[in-house]
């Protein structure tokens, strides 16, 4: 009897494999890729494509809080999202990613150590790690007096006058209220009314200096000389700058946001086999490469030898170590902080 319900279930294991493989070799070679605008190098996908004969379609949004609401609605057939950490645990909790074990890919073994076990996804159980930075502020070195800024928020949030309606902030609440909490010294996921205060006081005492609150084509609006100052991503200055070598990247030192961004399958996925095939094609090192050398973010993977020397002699890039004690890896908020956020974006863009 105990040979035979072993025979059973060898032969169960068997047929659950080869209904697994069926599923995923029907699915139709499409896979919907729904990520940061400007965050992917087109060209990729075209080689992505080519190896696997897997086409692809690629959408762009510009939060975490349209992301977050897109899947919510439960509208969004994508198949590969790629969440930042301040918003994987409620993407978690509220059971709208699918469990696909990043660990157990074959290129899982090129994850660099510090992004295998990540609080946010212990094991990473739903996601694998995409592109991590930074989010300061730049300027233009050439059109500001004495041709240098102090390393301080203060220059953004209090602008000298002779920039005042020559600067940019990014038009996503949880960036602009972290670096205004950093100014102050206030938690960023504070739940206090009074903290809450402080920062829209401050936000709203800025706003008149603001020539516009945008989260796209940050690389274009400083290089071409469109604003002066702008709060901005380390990799959108980086590539700024190849375009005009006198910007410069802020590491402002009351702190700064540092992000890591990762792919992830939503539950509802149409295809979560070509999702699990892309995410893997994405962790082999060549690919995390290509990916670092054409938007100038770094990636989470064995991949340093392969990275640009351009990109190498940058500051924005290759952060001096003195500045190393100033980056806030990005928490994830409560729902009392978040409402508290919301109230505070709702009246400042009113």
């Amino acid at each position: 009897m105990k040979t035979k319900s072993m025979r059973f279930a060898v032969a169960g294991l068997a047929l659950s494999c080869f209904t697994a493989f069926n599923a995923q070799a029907a699915e139709p070679k499409q896979l919907f890729f729904y990520n940061w605008t400007d965050y992917y190098p087109v060209e990729l996908l075209a080689k992505f494509e080519k190896e696997t004969g897997i086409k692809v379609t690629m959408d762009g949004y510009d939060s975490n809080e349209t992301l977050l609401a897109k899947l919510q609605a439960g509208g969004a057939a994508y198949d590969v999202i790629v969440p930042s950490q301040s918003i994987m645990q409620t993407l978690i909790k509220q059971d709208l990613l699918l469990a696909f074990d990043a660990s157990s890919l074959p290129n899982f073994q090129y994850v660099k150590p510090p992004f295998r076990n990540p609080s946010f996804d212990p094991g990473r159980k739903y996601s694998a790690p995409y592109l991590w930075g930074t989010t300061g502020f730049s300027y233009d070195s050439a059109r500001v007096p004495g041709g240098k800024l102090d390393d301080s928020w203060k220059e953004f949030f209090e602008p000298r006058k002779e920039l005042q309606g020559q600067l940019a902030a990014l038009d996503t609440s949880s960036s602009v209220i972290n670096a205004a909490s950093h100014y102050l010294n206030v938690d960023e996921c504070s739940e206090n009314p009074q903290d809450a205060k402080r920062i829209l006081e401050l936000l709203q005492k800025q706003k008149p200096f603001l020539k516009m609150y945008s989260s796209d084509n940050t690389v274009d609006r400083m290089a071409s000389g469109e604003v002066i100052m702008m709060q901005n991503w380390n990799g959108s200055t980086a590539r700024a700058t190849l375009q005009k070598s006198t910007i410069k990247y802020v590491y402002p030192r009351e702190g700064l946001a540092m992000f890591q961004d990762n792919f992830a399958v939503p539950k509802s996925a149409p295809h979560p086999g070509n999702a699990k095939v892309f995410i893997d094609w994405m962790m082999k090192p060549e690919n995390a490469a290509a990916v670092s050398n054409a938007i100038a973010y770094a990636n989470g993977i064995q991949s340093d030898t392969l990275i640009d020397a351009k990109w190498r002699v940058m500051d924005a890039i290759n952060m001096p170590d003195e500045f190393a004690s100033r980056l806030r890896p990005e928490k994830e908020c409560s729902n009392k902080a978040r409402e508290l956020q919301d109230r505070i974006w709702a009246k400042l863009k009113g």
